[in-house]
């Protein structure tokens, strides 16, 4: 799995995804839920697990926070690395954070674990461990990609429902089913809850991060500046809508230790 996800990211620009008009929807909002769970914390101290290249790390070590971020990847630390920031950059993995003790951090941040670990097992010792070095009190995000974007994207419009159907790729009840080999992992609500329930975090709030924005990607790229100023609007004052969060392609968790 380390040597999938090692050539998928040297491939795959990280550092421009956010930017995009589809990215920057899903960067503002979770930048905006941060700042709120920040707002009433003191000398806090912020841990981003699975950082990439540092898009929220390295932003919220500018605003003057003390950041440590650990990133799997090679390639993606080096270009978090050379942003030159005070942030306090290593290799490693969500599974294993032993090199930190206990109740550490006023807030973790998990924004891409989830989407590479598909066993179970494995997304519970990443929370386990997300909440051990997290301090009491303290908040956790965690970022999900969610089964309904890929059944629609992948699965309807990729034209590729009958096989993934015919080699088991998705189950009866569309629920795609991930192997190492497909790197990305897609989950629904009860899927969260069965987490959160087993790891025994209790959440504050469940956000859809980006909405519609990945099935638009064309006309928020089209629209002018005040037009996706509005969309934008739109989007933070639907965000936490019930019944939009399992279509939206991102949702962004967070709990509270």
């Amino acid at each position: 799995m380390t040597i999938e996800l090692e050539k998928h990211y040297n491939k795959f620009c990280e550092d421009k995804r956010l930017t995009r008009r589809h990215g920057q929807v899903e960067y503002i909002t979770s930048m905006k839920y941060i700042h709120e769970c920040l707002e009433n914390m003191t000398d806090v101290k912020i841990l981003d697990v699975g950082a990439g290249t540092g898009r929220y790390s390295v932003q919220l070590a500018n605003e003057g926070y003390d950041v440590t971020a650990i990133e799997l990847v090679k390639y993606n630390l080096g270009i978090l690395k050379s942003k030159k920031s005070t942030v306090n950059a290593m290799q490693g993995t969500a599974l294993d954070l032993s090199r930190f003790e206990d109740n550490t951090f006023d807030m973790t941040l998990v924004f891409g674990p989830m989407y590479h670990l598909y066993k179970q097992e494995d997304k519970v010792k990443a929370l386990e461990e997300a909440k051990r070095v997290t301090k009491v009190g303290g908040v956790i995000l965690v970022a999900y990609i969610m089964n309904e974007y890929s059944i629609i994207t992948h699965g309807f419009k990729g034209n590729n429902m009958k096989e993934c159907i015919e080699t088991g790729k998705i189950t009866e009840d569309f629920h795609s089913v991930s192997e190492p080999e497909d790197l990305y992992d897609y989950v629904r609500i009860e899927d969260i809850n069965g987490l959160n329930e087993e790891v025994g975090l209790r959440r504050l709030k469940l956000i859809a991060a980006d909405g519609p924005a990945n099935y638009m990607r064309p006309v928020l790229n089209a629209m002018d500046e005040e037009t996706f100023e509005l969309f934008v609007k739109y989007h933070l004052t639907t965000c936490e809508r019930p019944e939009l969060l399992g279509a939206s392609s991102h949702t962004l968790d967070i709990l509270i230790k």
